[in-house]
């Protein structure tokens, strides 16, 4: 295990961003706050191209969705937000490590990490309650807490490196080669995952949902209108109904652990 370094500013909560094309985002939304079990909150934005996933209850929301530009399988993706007190603290941070701003916006940025992975550095609003898992009738549990960044192989020391220093979370090699993880601590809701591709392509992203059954989760996705694409070695991979990939994995939905 490496020991996790101190940040130069800490992440105090972190969201995972669903990124679907503009023209299908209604279907989108709909389905994402289906699989989580959450409501939408008021559309924000120019475009009205970015929405909250509300939990039930106290709990602070981790997943928001963003309408982008393009079309077709696999359009879209995954990025992550990083919540801080200090943003431009953090901006500092990441360009050190060699990441560059792609828009500015005063209280908060958008950066590209070394590999090319779009993130936003955002105030912290306090937020510090997880939601819960999401619970089916047979018992079965699920929930959104990983990004999985895809990586070519020239970039994918490079990522682990500056995702490791910017976030100051342990991190370790995964259950297979091809993976790395990068765990925050237990009260922050997203993780992050990197994987080595096995071939050169642009980076991209991913948001990955751990299950207590896969099989079990993906007939619920599949009724909703998801449809599974492949199998990996441990996972399922869907496609939203607007086009968008996204994977099912064993991991505990409690603990983010193998099972």
């Amino acid at each position: 295990m490496t020991e996790p370094i101190r940040p130069t500013e800490p992440i105090r909560w972190t969201y995972a961003f669903v990124d679907r094309p503009m023209k299908k985002f209604g279907a989108a939304c709909d389905f994402w706050a289906a699989v989580t079990r959450t409501k939408l909150s008021e559309r924000r934005g120019e475009r009205g191209e970015f929405v909250t996933l509300l939990p039930e209850g106290a709990a602070d929301a981790c997943v928001k969705a963003q309408g982008v530009a393009g079309s077709g399988p696999g359009a879209g993706g995954a990025h992550l937000d990083l919540a801080v007190e200090d943003v431009r603290a953090l901006v500092e941070a990441a360009l050190r490590l060699g990441a560059e701003t792609v828009a500015d916006h005063g209280g908060w940025a958008v950066l590209r990490s070394p590999g090319g992975q779009l993130f936003c550095a955002v105030p912290w609003h306090g937020e510090s309650t997880r939601p819960p898992v999401v619970k089916g009738p047979s018992g079965v549990t699920s929930r959104v807490d990983q990004v999985c960044i895809d990586l070519a192989p020239s970039v994918y020391e490079a990522e682990i490196a500056f995702w490791t220093a910017l976030t100051g979370w342990e991190s370790d090699p995964g259950a297979l080669p091809e993976f790395h993880a990068v765990r925050p601590p237990a009260t922050l809701p997203v993780r992050i995952l990197l994987q080595r591709l096995g071939s050169a392509r642009p980076t991209s992203a991913h948001i990955d949902i751990a299950c207590s059954d896969i099989d079990a989760v993906r007939i619920r996705h599949e009724l909703l209108g998801a449809m599974l694409i492949g199998r990996g070695a441990r996972w399922a991979v869907m496609r939203d109904p607007s086009g968008g990939t996204y994977c099912l994995t064993p991991r505990d939905p409690e603990t983010g652990s193998l099972r």
